[in-house]
């Protein structure tokens, strides 16, 4: 038995020699290569780690927290999460994937149902890591908000068609601080647990290429390190997390043309894409590539979303209580992307998100004179509001199915109108398309079948949410953090599969010395 082991610890020896040669001469080797310490890379790496991976984890900026960091932190989770309950909203997993099925074009059930299933376990995982979330919810409609609330609708919920095939129920839920931004938060509570428990963090690390073998196989990468070039091995797999492709133009122009010159997106300079093109080095698939959401709202406050929104033609072409980004969309949509607010005196107010910078144009005594200063057609526009406030005044929006709450006739002179045009107004965007992967985070190539050794996970993918229409705050950061576990997991698991194999492979060889 004694001269067995010895003879299996040899063989392991220099078979494990034997695979680090084929694999070529690297600087160093480890388990698994998490490349971005974002939300998604962070989550991937404390996974990876507690599964036993001997993990590094490349950043390229000169600290972790990446894009997630500036956003306002808000996880789009459901499935009767402990914030759910205790504001008194009832949600299972199957009303969460109904809504999700309905309001969203992913062409993987798989993915999104997966996502459904674990988004309550993915919150009470998210708090035993330090993010913090309050108890208590903000009942208006909102963007996002500035007080200790966490639990908000940030979608589509509650507009028809969606509030007919599942449940209406908030499920923004928006981490908390006193001092900084929701998104800061809850990077520097995943950093530090990160920290704790010495997973290794390389920053100004700038990876350029994947390592593949003879098989196709991801086995590592190259990365720039003070200025010179190094090959580090991966044994299981190589986890790209790198962000969106936002602030590159060139990406940009090339996939989303009709963006406008007021368009400015969201994002820190690194989130270029350079984990699409990594990915693509290995033969992936991308996906979507011509999503985006833009957003520029009209409210706050929540008084503007009673007025009417219509197109160069004088007509409404959208339910005005839809999600900011849906209603962005559909302007996006429209003859020469223009659009305007128009509202009368009870409700008159100016829209509160400064940065959007929708322009007043003027009050008006009459419609037709409303209309002649706005250069649309005056009956379409006389048409268009005395079949609203024929509606609204019955209390059912018969074209757009606007909700009850929102319904007023617009009556009461004078009436004023904002330029909302996608041309006009600052749309501020993020992309949604990207890497192209399975339910475990697998990248996939272009024959859909998963590329070995290589997962990705966050912005640099293809969201579950392909455009601006289905989007809800929230569907970056939840999904984006839910699915770095997985690919954390999975590259572990692969680990451990391939180790098993080695084993096996080891245990035979070791039979076979044995053998007389």
């Amino acid at each position: 038995m004694i001269a067995r082991a010895v003879v299996v610890h040899k063989v392991q020896r220099n078979w494990r020699k034997g695979e680090e040669q084929k694999m070529g001469r690297w600087d160093r080797v480890v388990d698994v290569v998490v490349v971005g310490q974002g939300i998604a890379g962070a989550c991937a790496a404390l996974e990876a780690h507690r599964a036993g991976a001997e993990v590094l984890v490349l950043e390229r900026a000169g600290g972790g927290g990446g894009a997630s960091a500036l956003s306002e932190g808000i996880f789009y989770l459901g499935g009767g999460t402990a914030v759910q309950q205790a504001c008194g909203y009832e949600d299972t997993a199957q009303n969460l994937y109904d809504f999700l099925r309905a309001s969203t074009s992913h062409p993987d059930d798989i993915v999104v149902r997966s996502f459904a299933e674990g988004a309550r376990e993915h919150f009470d995982w998210l708090e035993q890591q330090g993010v913090p979330f309050s108890r208590t919810a903000f009942p208006g409609k909102v963007v996002s908000v500035k007080t200790s609330d966490c639990l908000l609708t940030t979608g589509n919920e509650k507009i028809w068609p969606f509030n007919d095939m599942a449940q209406p129920v908030p499920r923004g839920h928006q981490a908390r601080s006193d001092e900084v931004n929701g998104g800061l938060s809850a990077m520097r509570a995943l950093l530090a647990r990160c920290e704790a428990e010495g997973i290794e963090t390389v920053c100004n690390a700038a990876v350029t290429d994947l390592e593949t073998d003879a098989d196709g196989r991801v086995v590592g990468v190259r990365v720039t390190l003070g200025g010179e070039q190094q090959r580090i091995g991966a044994r299981r797999g190589v986890v790209v997390a790198t962000g969106s492709f936002t602030n590159n133009c060139e990406l940009v122009q090339q996939w989303l043309p009709f963006l406008s010159e007021t368009s400015s997106p969201l994002g820190i300079p690194s989130n270029d894409g350079s984990g699409l093109r990594l990915a693509e080095q290995a033969g992936a698939a991308l996906a979507a590539m011509d999503g985006v959401i833009a957003t520029a709202s009209i409210y706050p406050p929540e008084n503007l979303i009673k007025g009417i929104v219509v197109n160069a033609t004088g007509e409404r072409f959208v339910a005005e209580d839809s999600y900011h980004g849906r209603l962005a969309a559909f302007i996006m949509e429209q003859p020469d992307q223009k659009a305007y607010l128009i509202v009368d005196s009870e409700i008159f107010a100016y829209p509160e998100i400064e940065a959007a910078k929708h322009v007043l144009i003027d009050g008006y005594e009459t419609v037709a004179e409303m209309a002649r200063g706005l250069g649309l057609p005056e009956s379409a526009l006389e048409r268009t509001l005395d079949e609203y406030n024929r509606d609204a005044a019955q209390g059912e929006d018969t074209r757009f199915h606007k909700q009850s709450p929102w319904l007023k006739p617009l009556d009461q002179a004078p009436f004023a109108a904002f330029d909302i045009s996608f041309d006009r107004s600052i749309y501020l965007y993020i992309t949604l398309g990207g890497i192209d992967t399975d339910a475990r985070s697998r990248v996939l190539d272009r024959s859909g079948r998963p590329i070995a050794g290589l997962y990705a996970a966050g912005a640099c993918t293809a969201h579950i949410p392909r455009n601006g229409k289905e989007y809800a705050s929230g569907l970056s950061l939840g999904p984006g953090s839910f699915f770095g576990r997985v690919a954390g997991r999975e590259a572990a698991a692969d680990s451990a599969a391939r180790d098993a194999t080695s084993q096996q492979e080891q245990a035979r060889l070791a039979d076979a010395t044995l053998s007389p």
